[in-house]
């Protein structure tokens, strides 16, 4: 990176858009590099303000910023270093320009921006000092394809954008290949640098527009490419930033990323496991390398610590987890493993607790419907999507939302088919089931029954009570009596009454 300057304007505001120009119409001109440098460095400054932004964005003056940038030359690789500044100043300016001002946005698509773009970053590829040119020129990409659905497109279809992203995704980690689809992993492998974990980022957004609605492959090419990335995306999880916050910060966007892999291509996730070594600290499981998925679950435990941004933060990493379990035999049996192993101790409920089950059980009963329902659905998929079986683990109230959004309150399963294996309860668990509460989830002793020492005429009474105190809450709209249909989905009472009359009618008036 290169030193900020700082500088000192004694005009009016209204005087800043004749500065930017002026400060163009010497860009335009032949002037020394360190000129340029420090001009280039006044207008990125000045053009985050969108007020002034109106001289800028013009074709014209796009295009100065552009030749600077060496956006518009065909020749085949950066040859003068001196130029390298200039070139990730302007660059700078571009993604402030193009950021804040829809003008600029348009223009890109008739400068044929995306394009030149995509050329530059083919020079960077083994070019030595030019990690700067490579980051900024991934970051105007993003902002293009993100703002831009044409250019979005243009660049998947028309520039080759995946492969080429994905190249520069793979040269940031220095990868060595093992086999299809497998990386060497160095046990002692040193974190990032700051540069290379920028540079990394920005790739990874820029290729998470690019393959937005990619759910299904059509071709053994698609396949390919998106199974290449995954590999990538696998190394990235495995590796350290120089920070925990850059980390976190590179493990969430590759998170994001793997959520638009298709589910098919996901399996390179975990890889056969060969090594024989003693002292190999792979996590292993049924034979296949874990560690990409420990991290996964590391990531989303943390996300769950941090109690605040669930939707932002939290969301992917569970949805993307959700997806490869549910497609997955050996990554959900993995997970499940870790998530909700064997019960032995029901003494508390099982939102109590710190372990990484209390924490996703809390999770099924927050404020925000997002998060509640795939933290359930996460869990539903653990358990097969089998009901008596989420039940076990969470109890009938932290599970009640997700049955009643899926017509299953009545017990059964969900739709998708899962493999025969069977779970297996712990004698512990076995001892204690006849006096768990189904509703609360947790082991209760036995409480004495106030009803007991009550005279037939003191329990209609209360029994009346009860029944009084419903019908006002009933008639205020307080509540609505709920009932279940056939189907196993919540109705109004009075409807299934009105139902089960009208069979009733139905049934006499046939015999």
């Amino acid at each position: 990176s290169y030193p900020e300057a700082s500088y000192t304007f004694c005009g009016t505001t209204e005087d800043i858009p004749q500065l930017c120009e002026g400060i163009l119409l010497l860009l335009d001109k032949d002037i020394k590099t360190s000129c340029k440098v420090i001009c280039l460095e006044a207008l990125r400054i000045l053009s985050r303000d969108k007020k002034v932004l109106v001289p800028v964005t013009t074709k014209k003056n796009m295009e100065i910023l552009m030749k600077l940038a060496k956006l518009d030359t065909m020749e085949d690789s950066l040859e003068d270093v001196t130029d390298f500044p200039v070139i990730v100043e302007a660059l700078k300016c571009l993604c402030n320009i193009v950021f804040n001002s829809p003008a600029a946005q348009k223009l890109s698509l008739e400068l044929n921006l995306a394009a030149m773009l995509c050329n530059l970053l083919k020079k960077c590829k083994d070019q030595q000092f030019v990690e700067d040119i490579k980051c900024f020129d991934l970051r105007l990409l993003f902002l293009l394809s993100l703002l831009h659905t044409d250019i979005r497109s243009q660049l998947r279809y028309d520039l080759q954008g995946l492969p080429l992203l994905t190249q520069a995704l793979e040269s940031a980690f220095s990868i060595r290949w093992t086999d299809k689809y497998i990386t060497a992993e160095d046990q002692e492998m040193s974190p990032l640098s700051l540069q290379e974990t920028d540079c990394a980022v920005e790739a990874l957004k820029a290729l998470f527009n690019v393959t937005l609605d990619s759910w299904n492959v059509h071709s053994e090419n698609d396949s390919h490419e998106f199974r290449y990335m995954t590999a990538i995306l696998r190394h990235c999880l495995l590796t350290l930033g120089p920070t925990e916050d850059k980390t976190e910060e590179l493990h969430s966007n590759a998170i994001n990323l793997l959520s638009n892999v298709p589910v098919s291509c996901l399996d390179v996730l975990i890889s056969p496991s060969t090594q024989e070594d003693p002292e190999d600290t792979d996590i292993k499981y049924n034979g296949m390398n874990m560690d990409a998925i420990q991290v996964l679950l590391k990531f989303m435990e943390k996300r769950i610590d941090k109690g605040s941004s669930y939707r932002e933060g939290l969301t992917p990493v569970l949805s993307l987890l959700t997806r490869c379990c549910r497609s997955h035999r050996n990554i959900r049996k993995f997970i499940k493993a870790q998530v909700l192993p064997p019960l032995r101790d029901v003494s508390n409920r099982p939102e109590v607790g710190t372990t990484l089950r209390n924490k996703l059980v809390r999770l099924m009963t927050h404020v925000d419907l997002g998060v509640k329902q795939i933290a359930a659905e996460f869990l539903f998929v653990l358990c097969k999507e089998r009901v008596d079986s989420l039940l076990k683990y969470t109890g009938y109230g932290n599970a009640a939302g997700l049955l009643a959004a899926r017509g299953l309150l009545a017990g059964g399963r969900g739709e998708t088919w899962y493999s025969d294996d069977e779970d297996t309860d712990t004698e512990e668990y076995k001892s204690a089931k006849p006096n768990i509460n189904l509703i609360t989830g947790h082991l209760e002793e036995p409480m004495p029954n106030p009803m007991d020492e009550m005279t037939e005429e003191q329990k209609e009474y209360e029994a009346m009570k009860l029944v009084n105190m419903f019908d006002k809450l009933s008639r205020d709209k307080v509540i609505t009596p709920m009932g279940v249909r056939p189907d196993g989905t919540m109705t109004p009472l009075e409807e299934v009454v009105c139902q089960y009359q009208t069979n009733e009618q139905e049934s006499s008036d046939s015999d």
